[in-house]
């Protein structure tokens, strides 16, 4: 099965829907299959885009829909609110698109998103898919192929490459989840690896990290110490060229001294047993004939 999202059950409210990126993402998720059932603007309820009614409160979409995700295409200053809005509508999964939110405003949305017991995805990522099946973010769906990889990723358009080329080798996915790139992020590498190990679907698993933080460290211990059925795991790490401390495109992508170095991380997950690609189109080649 599909992890977070699947056809029949999940259904979306695009915070953000009248804005330019709201409206050309919402058309994208719903040629793709995904059941989007509203959309937020304050000040526009009772307007419809593209068959599409329009809400000022969360609260009063999800009473309306019964929608249980939602998606945010909402400016930086305001995210954080549109965060703790959906989560206190009782919407269970939270995407969140923007970038830019200040680190302390995401510390108190998501510590609000976890008392409220939701899931919430970002900020600053691409949002999810399950090939074939539903996407709820801004991945291209045309280069997923429904299939048994599952990725994890710190990297939007790394997300993109590696599926392209698993796909190119007839390598469908199962479900590919965009974690973000900021330095505090809703939902983990563990949090999702967790469930794509459990997931009978998924029989391997990508990893795409890149320089900053220990993230993937983490993942590599807990893949290593809850494997039970050794389902074959690879990995990419970005940034091997990456200057010490400077900033390299994410906010979390920054290397202090050796710590959070793709050198590091490298040798970490090799020795707890993870390859690791030296460029994302060599990732096929690592799992052929594993799975």
């Amino acid at each position: 099965m599909s992890i977070f999202i699947n056809k029949q059950d999940t259904r979306v409210i695009v915070q953000g829907i009248t804005g330019r990126d709201g409206i050309f993402h919402t058309r994208k998720m719903i040629a793709y299959g995904t059941q989007v059932v509203g959309g937020t603007s304050p000040g526009k309820a009772g307007i419809v885009v593209d068959g599409i009614p329009v809400f000022n409160s969360m609260y009063e979409a999800a009473i309306q829909t019964g929608a249980n995700t939602s998606i945010i295409f909402v400016p930086a200053p305001a995210s954080a609110d549109a965060i703790m809005e959906a989560a206190d509508a009782g919407i269970r999964l939270i995407i969140c698109i923007t970038e830019g939110i200040p680190t302390l405003d995401v510390i108190r949305a998501a510590n609000f998103v976890e008392r409220k017991g939701a899931t919430l995805i970002g900020p600053n990522c691409p949002g999810l898919i399950s090939p074939g099946h539903c996407l709820v973010g801004i991945m291209p769906g045309q280069i997923f192929k429904e299939g048994n990889v599952g990725i994890i990723s710190r990297s939007g358009t790394l997300t993109y490459e590696v599926a392209h080329h698993l796909t190119l080798h007839g390598m469908g996915q199962s479900t590919a989840v965009g974690i973000g790139g900021d330095p505090v992020i809703g939902t983990s590498f563990i949090e999702v690896a967790q469930r794509l190990l459990e997931d009978e679907q998924t029989h391997a698993i990508v990893l795409i990290g890149e320089i900053g933080g220990n993230a993937e460290e983490q993942a590599a211990t807990y893949i290593q110490a809850h494997n039970p059925h050794q389902k074959p795991v690879v990995a990419f790490i970005a940034g091997k060229s990456a200057p010490p401390g400077k900033q390299m495109g994410h906010a979390g992508a920054i290397v202090s001294g050796s710590s959070g170095s793709a050198q590091e991380k490298i040798a970490f997950l090799e020795k707890a047993g993870i390859p690791v690609a030296a460029e994302p189109a060599d990732i096929p080649l690592l799992l052929r004939g594993k799975f």
